[in-house]
């Protein structure tokens, strides 16, 4: 198992670290923006691109990239949904999104205002739908940003830490021992399992929210829509 995975992690480390950040980066913007993690999740590859951390420069410089990607992405998506909104919602991706995501989007951000932007970020199809709402809804984009920013940093630390830490941690005990593939798996494995049981209770806490047949009014900037 050391033999596979320390080829894996050296195939990602052997990419320039300036190209991995970058990509990362449009990776993370793609993903709020243009609907792209509803496919592939920015969990998968951050965790993926963390593992080739090489130093605090690396570390941080990833972390920030990730930030600023999250909120460019989110940013876009923003304005796309105040400016196409509705003909993004009636075309053939809307229709594959499914009418019940945007409407317990809708009824979410109307009930929960600016708390529903921040937790969306760690919700499975609402973090890659919530920018599109808002911009749809009232709320005003400086409103938005206070509450995206701390998610953005919160989810983007998480995230390049776990991965950073269990790619160091195996480098370090694999020439001493032949099972320290597993402390790798069983990092990655534990993290990925809390963050399943956090976004699930998270999820049934805020679902009386999403599922409610009629929004009541505004919150926190956001309109009844």
């Amino acid at each position: 198992m050391n033999e596979a995975l320390t080829w894996i992690l050296e195939l990602i480390q052997s990419v320039d670290p300036v190209l991995r950040t970058a990509l990362t980066g449009v990776a993370v913007l793609l993903e709020t923006s243009v609907l792209v993690g509803l496919i592939v999740p920015g969990d998968t590859v951050v965790i993926v691109s963390s593992t080739a951390v090489d130093g605090p420069v690396q570390y941080f410089s990833l972390v920030a990239v990730i930030v600023v990607g999250a909120l460019c992405g989110e940013s876009i998506g923003f304005a796309l949904g105040r400016y196409f909104g509705p003909r993004i919602r009636a075309s053939r991706l809307g229709a594959r999104i499914g009418e019940r995501n945007w409407v317990r989007a809708e009824n979410y951000l109307a009930r929960r205002g600016g708390i529903a932007v921040f937790i969306s970020r760690f919700l499975p199809v609402l973090h890659s739908l919530i920018p599109l709402t808002v911009g749809m809804s009232g709320m005003r984009y400086r409103t938005f940003v206070a509450w995206t920013i701390p998610a953005c940093i919160l989810w983007a630390f998480a995230y390049v830490s776990v991965g950073s830490a269990a790619a160091g941690s195996y480098r370090e005990l694999s020439d001493q021992l032949h099972w320290a593939g597993y402390v790798f798996v069983g990092i990655v494995a534990v993290f990925v399992v809390l963050v399943f049981v956090v976004k699930k209770v998270l999820q049934h806490l805020e679902e009386r929210y999403m599922a409610a047949r009629e929004a009541p009014a505004t919150e926190n900037g956001a309109r009844k829509p």
